[in-house]
């Protein structure tokens, strides 16, 4: 990992491009840096990742939440030197931000989940590997060295196949794992139905079950019945040929695991195996048993559901609505972090995710208790922009940003962010 620039040398560095008449191939306004990226995928592809449940009101809400907070900045307090680094699970990393995990990159652009694992060993962010990737997470750990790593696991029907995701992501060194408690089902999006798109059952995104022993063996067991039956039947030829030309030609190579087993097998398979809507508390003691690992909730939102992680044992929180995607008119993540905040009372470490764009945005989620935050939908428009250089940049902006806007607040560290450094006004 290199050294991270200052915020003032990142800035710098933009400017004097400009002045040999160089501009930012990835914008660095946020609505710019979606508008390019729109243009550079196909249809289904930003669909998909633009797109959120129903009406789309919670995504929207998740950006309005931080309007309706302003920033009081505080003067002659020597910000000379600022130290954004915060420890989490016992590393010191060097900004408080993660990438949040993201599902069927493949979409934004061929390298997916390596490119954007190289660009966080590059700057020195945490990449969490998400259960849905398009490439193994074998691959992005080779491709991220030491760098920092976390696994985000989808509970899935089978215990057998989430005690092997999680030995899988030990042996690749993560160093947490990641509960999505929020996607038992898929929420109702708008987007994707109008499209009849869903990338799952084109063989998109099921690297991580294509390349584990677990799932390859159950694929030699007799077809599922239900929902997965049925689209075996209704997958038409064009869809055949695509699966065929994975067989041959996918980049990570993992299709090879599944020949004999036919690739349509291997989609039936994982829609009958994909996630568990009987999840309860009650299973969360099975998890803690197969791994030291801190165990993180992602997709908190009420304060009791707070404490009950307290309770468990769990080890930390990401408060997420899973950036809109689930529960059209649900509650924006930054109106739900301070009540999950005073409930676990510092007993863990809160994220929050959901509506970052900005260094402003992860000043706001910090004053109000996060430890961190994850970055999403930003990442991946510059991933389809201009691969793994593009998460770079996108990575690089949104630490100076965030570095400047605490300065120019008065604060030297993030110990000094607090809610004082916030008042309630303005927006909707």
């Amino acid at each position: 990992m290199a050294e991270r620039p200052s915020a003032l040398a990142r800035q710098s560095e933009i400017y004097l491009a400009g002045v040999a008449g160089k501009t930012p191939t990835v914008p660095v306004d946020s609505a710019r840096l979606e508008a390019a990226a729109k243009e550079a995928m196909s249809a289904e592809a930003y669909a998909y990742v633009a797109g959120g449940a129903g009406s789309e009101s919670t995504v929207r809400e998740n950006r309005a939440a931080f309007e309706r907070w302003r920033i009081v900045p505080r003067m002659l307090r020597d910000v000379s030197a600022r130290d954004t680094s915060v420890e989490l699970f016992g590393e010191r990393l060097p900004a408080p931000v993660l990438l949040s995990p993201i599902g069927v990159l493949e979409m934004a652009h061929p390298e997916a989940d390596v490119a954007v694992a190289q660009a966080a060993a590059e700057s020195g962010v945490p990449f969490i590997f998400s259960s849905q990737a398009s490439r193994p997470m074998e691959d992005c750990a080779s491709a991220m060295r030491d760098a920092p790593r976390w696994f985000q696991l989808y509970w899935s029907k089978s215990d057998a196949l989430v005690e092997s995701f999680v030995r899988r992501a030990e042996e690749c060194g993560c160093s947490a794992i990641v509960v999505t408690l929020d996607t038992t089902m898929l929420g109702w999006r708008a987007r994707d139905l109008d499209l009849g798109y869903l990338p799952f059952l084109r063989g998109k995104g099921i690297a991580q079950y294509l390349s584990d022993p677990v799932f390859v063996q159950s694929l030699q067991g007799p077809p599922p019945d239900g929902p997965a039956a049925d689209a075996r039947r209704t997958i038409n030829l064009s869809s055949l040929k695509t699966f065929a030309e994975l067989t041959r030609s996918h980049p990570g190579g993992f299709w090879k695991n599944v020949r004999r087993a036919e690739p349509l097998r291997a989609v039936q398979q994982f829609i009958a195996t994909y996630s568990r809507p009987s999840l309860t508390w009650d299973e969360l003691p099975f998890l803690r048993a197969r791994t030291r690992l801190p165990i993180v909730l992602k997709g908190i939102l009420h304060p009791d559901d707070a404490r009950r992680a307290v309770d468990a044992g769990m080890d930390g929180i990401i408060v997420s609505n899973h950036g809109g995607r689930q529960v059209d008119g649900a509650i924006a993540t930054l109106d739900a972090l301070p009540g999950v905040v005073d409930a676990v009372a510092g007993r863990m470490p809160v994220l929050m995710d959901s509506g970052i764009r900005g260094g402003t945005d992860v000043f706001k989620a910090l004053a109000l208790g996060a430890r961190a935050v994850c970055l999403g939908r930003p990442y991946v428009y510059g991933l389809a922009l201009a691969g793994a250089e593009g998460v770079s940049e996108v990575i690089r902006n949104l630490l100076a940003d965030f570095e400047l806007t605490m300065g120019l607040a008065g604060c030297r560290s993030l110990e000094e962010i607090t809610r004082e450094s916030l008042v309630r006004g303005g927006g909707s």
